[in-house]
């Protein structure tokens, strides 16, 4: 987690080396696969590349929990729709 930004913030590094942070917003059991939704937190939400990071959660060789990239485009729309009706549902309901 980033000592930074908290608890619920992490670093990542890209694959140039580029260091940058997000922001957990949620995480859910899908088809037998563990995803987290992140927001980037050090970027300017008018920034094109702006938008939500969906990952799979990984255990590596060593047992370390590490997060993967969704390769495949219907795996990704899958989850992407899931955590829409997630985290859209709780605006909805918090606005009741």
């Amino acid at each position: 987690m980033s000592e930074e930004y908290g608890d619920s913030f992490i670093t990542m590094v890209d694959e140039d080396g580029k260091e940058f942070v997000l922001e957990l917003l949620e995480s859910i059991d899908f088809k037998g696969a563990t995803y987290t939704a992140f927001l980037p937190a050090d970027m300017d939400e008018n920034d094109p590349d702006y938008g939500l990071v969906l990952l799979r959660n990984a255990v590596d060789e060593n047992g370390e929990e590490v997060f993967d990239t969704i390769e495949d485009d219907d795996e990704l729309n899958e989850v992407y729709e899931q955590f829409m009706r997630i985290l859209f549902d709780d605006e909805e309901e918090s606005e009741e």
